[in-house]
């Protein structure tokens, strides 16, 4: 995929234009200051400070304990395939780029600005472009694969209390698992068959561009047809790798159960007590996936929203909506604070693509 390197330089521009991510900024600590001041409004100050003074705090670090194993499996999913095409790669590498793609996803809408940067400063430190996207794309479908069948086994031993929980959204929750395993196969698609995926994806892209919400169509068809071979090159060698490919199944699955699991440390955070981490496990899942629809930077607004029509009825009165400012520092804007710090210059090696 090296001749849409230009494409790519696209990408990284719009990522970094700086009135783009300045609003998005913005957007980001107005949801924050609307969180907090609906919370006022509805518990009181009185009441929040109350609630304050009966955290359990050892859930509390539980839940940052979580947060960053998180973030060490997801890096670790990361790390196999890098290091198993550049032997040179380091952890630290590899933990600096998921960070940084922790910091774009969550300022820009439907996480659209991390797999660019993160591409962008592995070229940076000599990885090829080309290589980048591939690896991303490949993660990409071993994670939500993770996901899915993860959430899939949980829910099937939880399925009467799901049922009940996810009653008046029990079809979009289905719907979204659908979306997610969608996505997955079409992927597979890709990766066996590049000709049938484009030959799938054309007539919406020219849809699209009759329409006039596409402009330069051809251009596109052209472009998708180069990443899609590209793909297909790298899904067929890392097809090879079996090891590889467990390896980071195994890292993925640990990555969504510390995901996951932040809910419930939460949940018992806030004296919370009678529902298992494994009766939460499918609810959040379901969350996430609703998150992705959602067109603001983090999916802010939806994200809280949705945590609170799915767990209000689980959480004792008076604790949802400063568990859901808890929830949200950690999995939002954490992950913004210290993703800024990895942006850091520091010095290294510029290294020679094999």
């Amino acid at each position: 995929m090296e001749e849409n390197i230009d494409t790519f330089e696209k990408q990284v521009k719009k990522s970094k234009d700086k009135r783009f991510t300045f609003f998005n900024i913005i957007l980001i600590v107005a949801i924050f200051i609307g969180l907090f001041i609906y919370m006022v409004m509805v518990d009181g100050i009185h009441n929040i400070l109350l609630v304050l003074q009966s955290v359990n705090y050892a859930w509390v670090v539980a839940g940052l304990v979580c947060m960053l194993l998180s973030w060490v499996s997801e890096a670790i999913c990361l790390h196999i395939p890098i290091k198993k095409l550049y032997p040179t790669q380091t952890f630290w590498m590899s933990l600096r780029i998921m960070m940084i793609g922790q910091l774009f996803n969550n300022i820009t809408p439907f996480c659209s600005g991390g797999q660019p940067m993160q591409a962008y400063y592995m070229q940076k430190d000599g990885r090829r472009v080309s290589d980048a996207f591939s690896i991303f794309s490949v993660k990409f479908v071993i994670s939500q694969t993770a996901l899915v069948v993860f959430t899939l086994i949980v829910t099937l031993f939880q399925w009467n209390y799901f049922q009940s929980l996810m009653s008046n959204f029990f079809l979009l929750a289905i719907v979204g698992f659908c979306v997610n395993i969608f996505a997955i196969v079409f992927i597979f698609i890709i990766g066996i068959n590049q000709t049938l995926a484009l030959a799938m994806v054309k007539p919406i892209i020219r849809l699209l561009g009759k329409l006039h919400i596409l402009k330069h169509v051809e251009e596109k068809i052209e472009n998708l047809s180069s990443s899609f071979a590209n793909f297909n090159e790298q899904f067929n060698e890392m097809r090879k790798q079996k090891k590889v490919i467990f390896q980071m199944f195994i890292a993925a699955s640990i990555q969504s159960l510390f995901y996951y699991a932040i809910t419930y440390m939460v949940y018992r955070a806030f004296g919370n007590s009678g529902v298992s981490l494994f009766t939460i496990i499918p609810a959040q899942a379901f969350l996430l996936m609703l998150m992705t629809f959602i067109p603001t930077p983090g999916s802010g607004g939806g994200a809280e929203g949705g945590f609170l029509l799915i767990f209000n009825s689980i959480f004792r009165e008076g604790t949802i909506h400063i568990s859901i400012l808890f929830w949200r520092m950690y999995t939002f804007y954490l992950p913004i604070i210290l993703g800024a710090l990895f942006l850091i210059p520091f010095r290294r090696k510029k290294e020679v693509s094999p």
